[in-house]
């Protein structure tokens, strides 16, 4: 009897100290997921991720950080995670997975009205150049189709700048944050035209393999809990004007 409360007594404080103990969360400057406004952290992705620190209680602070300093620091630092990640087979193995928390699509896109027709990925090499920035994943994917006209630059504002001024005449960019991308170059949704879509991504908070896996699946079951009590949705559809799909989040039985 005393053995068992002993052992009740330990699981409890290991529980509490797992609670207790505050997590690093990273993120980029990345409209409208994660961003600053006003001197406030903000965006879709935000959100979420805030509501998931509500609901499991656990101890957090989110930091805005350039891409590549947090990819780092959540593959070496216990209590870390980021977001929003793209969860793709060559990163499977290097985190611990909670999510998905946004659900996209990248496509090429073109001026409207310059008379391109894009009906696949190899098309792409009929043009001198194609622009990709090098920490996206889609720049590791063209890069695996083996596209001989692949070029990397360091942000998508380099890339939306290329484009504007007629340097490039494709631009690569997900559904969810095009808007953003070119309003930040002072262009408009009706001025590009989708030219074929070559990859469904789903953006995910990636957790370091050295945290606690227990405070992981805590917060996937917090995560699949907005789901279903459609929290998820509400964030979703005011952020995008667009319904959040409960399948594609809830993983199957």
């Amino acid at each position: 009897m005393r053995l068992a409360i002993w052992l009740g007594v330990l699981l409890l404080g290991y529980c509490t100290s797992a609670l207790a103990a505050e997590l690093r969360l990273y993120t980029e400057e990345y409209r409208p997921l994660s961003y600053i406004e006003n001197g406030t952290l903000t965006g879709m992705a935000v959100e979420v991720t805030e509501l998931l620190i509500q609901r499991t209680g656990q101890a957090a602070r989110i930091e805005l950080v350039p891409w590549t300093r947090g990819y780092h620091q959540v593959q070496h630092e216990a209590n870390s995670g980021l977001f929003a990640m793209v969860r793709t087979p060559q990163r499977e193995a290097l985190f611990q997975w909670v999510g998905p928390i946004a659900l996209g699509r990248t496509s090429f896109y073109s001026r409207r009205g310059a008379g391109l027709s894009i009906r696949g990925v190899k098309d792409v090499e009929q043009f001198s150049t194609l622009v990709v920035p090098k920490n996206w994943y889609s720049y590791e994917y063209l890069r695996g189709q083996g596209l001989k006209n692949l070029y990397g630059v360091p942000t998508p504002q380099h890339m939306v700048k290329m484009f504007k001024h007629g340097r490039i005449e494709l631009l690569v960019a997900n559904n969810l944050v095009l808007d953003n991308m070119l309003a930040e170059q002072g262009m408009r949704r009706d001025e590009v035209e989708l030219q074929y879509t070559f990859m469904a991504n789903n953006s995910y908070i990636a957790f370091s393999k050295s945290t606690d896996p227990a405070l992981v699946q805590r917060w996937q079951q917090a995560l699949e809990q907005s789901g279903h009590d459609g929290s998820l949705q509400r964030i979703h559809q005011r952020w995008f004007g667009e319904p959040y799909s409960l399948d594609a989040l809830m993983p199957a039985p």
